[in-house]
């Protein structure tokens, strides 16, 4: 994190290490999208994909967030399926589906045809709007690429899935296939994730958002490996490293010991129980379930405080809803949930006045 003369609020990267903080930091998943009149009058004019090659305007997006909520993290704007296109297989984003694949993933061939891309060659505008940022934010800058199961489903099954049919039968009918595409997947992701870093990232995000889609089995034999892999090339880069699923509460655990620093959580499993199952040596994040953004505020914020009261009861607490933000989200909602938190004072050692504040 660069800055330079800028003021840098860094409770995010404090908890993400697990360290005293004065107040419970807060950013969201999905924190710029359309829930913003903003962002939705620039998407009159420009698609998702379009706004993400244009520097300028992706750091404007990426900063929103910042500017009108109060958050103590900026997740960079982009999408997990760019370093897809960069790899030569295309795709398409289509509103309300979701990224759809021009020629969906099922062969030896299709597998070969897929190539490791340099990402200031192949990706410039990306890491020129991280550079930017890592110099202008007040905050930390949290970079992202999708897990290798993620994105391997997305291109097997040519779209988002229910049950995974394809992915999973590749996965057990041929695992030789199934093994030479997770390798290529995460090893292309870690480099994208590096040169993030690199270029002023603070922290990177892996959202393999459907991985819970697995046995805590079939995750240890055909997941877990690439994501450790993954994990330990980006270690001694020091930067925090999350990893995030949806419906993975049995699969906490498994997260921890591949070694990811800080644990993203959903909203089905609490945050006592998810302590629990990845020990004292990680941080968590998360875990309010996004429709609670559409109760009234009173309703709202007494589910805030209960997500609060399990999350810091332990040092390494970010607070985070269980998904993304839905497009139809009050952005008064949100705010309201930054200043609920930020004046949280829990009876326990995650939160803490610093050195700096006792001086």
């Amino acid at each position: 994190m660069r800055n330079g003369d800028v003021a840098v609020n860094n409770r995010f990267l404090r908890a993400c290490r697990r360290e005293p903080v004065d107040r419970v930091p807060v950013w969201f998943m999905r924190q710029a999208g359309r829930y913003d009149p903003e962002y939705r009058q620039i998407r009159e004019t420009h698609t998702l994909l379009e706004i993400c090659r244009e520097p300028e305007l992706c750091a404007r997006v990426t900063r929103m967030p910042v500017d009108k909520l109060g958050v103590d993290a900026a997740i960079l704007f982009s999408d997990i399926m760019v370093p897809v296109g960069a790899m030569g297989m295309s795709f398409s984003l289509q509103e309300n589906v979701g990224p759809v694949m021009d020629r969906p993933l099922r062969t030896d061939e299709d597998v070969a045809r897929l190539h490791a891309f340099h990402p200031e060659e192949a990706l410039p505008y990306v890491l020129e709007t991280i550079r930017h940022l890592a110099d202008t934010l007040p905050v930390p800058l949290i970079g992202f690429a999708g897990g290798p199961f993620t994105l391997a489903s997305y291109m097997i099954e040519g779209g988002p899935s229910r049950d995974y049919l394809r992915t999973k039968t590749m996965m057990l009918a041929r695992p030789d296939l199934w093994h030479a595409l997770m390798a290529k997947l995460s090893e292309a992701m870690s480099i994208y994730l590096r040169a993030q870093i690199e270029a002023g990232a603070s922290a990177v995000q892996i959202f393999d958002s459907w991985v819970g889609s697995l046995s805590v089995q079939a995750f240890r034999a055909h997941v877990k490996p690439y994501v450790q892999r993954m994990l330990a090339d980006l270690a001694p880069l020091g930067a925090p490293l999350i990893y995030f699923g949806v419906h993975t509460g049995e699969l906490l655990r498994e997260f921890a010991e591949a070694g990811a620093t800080v644990v993203g959580v959903d909203w089905r499993t609490p945050l006592d129980r998810a302590r629990q199952r990845v020990g004292s040596s990680v941080a968590l994040q998360g875990n309010l379930d996004p429709v609670c953004l559409f109760a009234p505020p009173e309703a709202l914020q007494r589910e805030v405080e209960a997500v609060l009261r399990l999350g810091a009861e332990s040092p390494g607490y970010i607070f985070n809803l269980g998904h993304g933000v839905k497009p139809t989200t009050d952005l008064a909602q949100l705010q309201r949930v930054v200043e609920w938190v930020h004046a949280f004072e829990p009876h326990s050692p995650a939160v803490h006045p610093t050195k700096e504040e006792l001086a």
